[in-house]
C-alpha cells in the first residue's frame, strides 16, 4: 500500500493529499521565503503526479521571480506551495501536513541571506546559495 500523507492550510479551505514517501525538508533562508512565512520556508515536494487538491480554487499564485510561483490561502493567507515552471514536482509546506509526518530536516539553503535574529543549530548541512 503507497505512503499516504495529507494536510490543510489554517481554514481549511485547501487540502491536499500525497502518495508515497516524502523527501527530506529543505530549509531555505533565502529573502524572499523568509518575507513570505515571517522566519524561513521548510518544505519538501511531491511529484505532480502524487499530489490531489482538493479547494484548489481557494489557491492564489504569486509570481515571485521569473521562473517559479507561489501558492497561498486565498481566505486565510497560509503559505502553502512552491511551483517552478518548468519542475515536474510541487513543493509543500512542511508544517501544513497533519501529524505524524515522518519528516525531517536534511539541509539548509541560502544560508548566507538568513535573518540576523537567529542561528542555524540543528548540526543540519547548510549551503551559502543554493545546492
Amino acid at each position: 500500500m503507497a505512503e499516504i500523507h495529507t494536510g490543510h492550510c489554517l481554514c481549511g479551505s485547501v487540502r491536499f493529499r500525497t502518495k508515497g514517501p516524502l523527501r527530506e525538508v529543505i530549509a531555505c533562508h533565502c529573502s524572499q521565503c523568509r518575507r513570505q512565512t515571517g522566519h524561513h520556508y521548510a518544505a519538501t515536494n511531491v511529484p505532480d503526479e502524487n499530489l490531489e487538491i482538493e479547494g484548489g480554487g481557494n489557491i492564489t499564485w504569486y509570481r515571485a521571480s521569473d521562473t517559479a510561483g507561489r501558492g497561498f490561502c486565498r481566505t486565510c493567507g497560509s503559505a502553502l506551495f512552491w511551483k517552478g515552471d518548468r519542475s515536474d514536482y510541487t513543493s509543500i509546506m512542511a508544517g501544513a501536513f497533519d501529524q505524524p509526518t515522518g519528516l525531517k530536516i536534511g539541509f539548509h539553503i541560502f544560508c548566507a541571506d538568513k535573518g540576523d535574529y537567529y542561528e542555524i543549530e540543528d548540526g543540519s548541512r547548510q549551503f551559502p546559495q543554493g545546492y
